[in-house]
């Protein structure tokens, strides 16, 4: 599986984009389901943006959510934690 988050907004406005295939991981079971239940969940609905607050946009096999900071789930904050760790 082919995950891609791309976090844009805070303080400076600053864009990350990290991929990352979970077919090359020991963890990429975990991932894979953590992947699914942020696909599944947008988190609160009618939340607006904060100011600074972070966007990202989760994209999974061509599936693409836009979910916003702090109105994340706890699978989706772990996933997208672990996606930009990839970030060098």
């Amino acid at each position: 599986m082919l995950i891609t988050v791309t976090r844009t907004g805070g303080f400076a406005g600053r864009e990350s984009t990290a991929v990352l295939d979970t077919d090359c991981r020991a963890d990429g079971a975990e991932l894979e389901r953590l992947a699914e239940a942020a696909l599944s969940s947008e988190g609160p609905a009618g939340q607006g943006s904060v100011p600074d607050g972070f966007s990202y946009f989760v994209q999974v096999d061509g599936k693409l959510v836009q979910l916003q900071d702090p109105y994340l789930t706890e699978e989706q904050r772990k996933l997208i934690d672990a996606v930009l760790a990839e970030v060098v």
